[in-house]
């Protein structure tokens, strides 16, 4: 068994948050697919044509938070 399967749920998570925290250190280094990168520019050129058709933050985290 590893070390990572004798942690609790909550170390898990901590270590989890920690390893993202280290890799969103250097961003540059995380490769991003051509496929992606056309997708942000297709969402961004959207968004710039119609920003009206956004949805505001907060209202998204409302609605999720009124789900079961």
């Amino acid at each position: 068994m590893s070390r990572f399967e004798e942690m609790s749920i909550a170390e898990r998570i901590l270590y989890v948050q920690d390893l993202w925290d280290r890799i969103a250190e250097g961003p540059e280094g995380v490769p991003v697919s051509e496929e992606w990168k056309a997708e942000l520019a297709r969402r961004v050129d959207a968004h710039r044509a119609d920003p009206s058709a956004a949805i505001p933050w907060e209202q998204v985290k409302a609605k999720l938070r009124r789900q079961p």
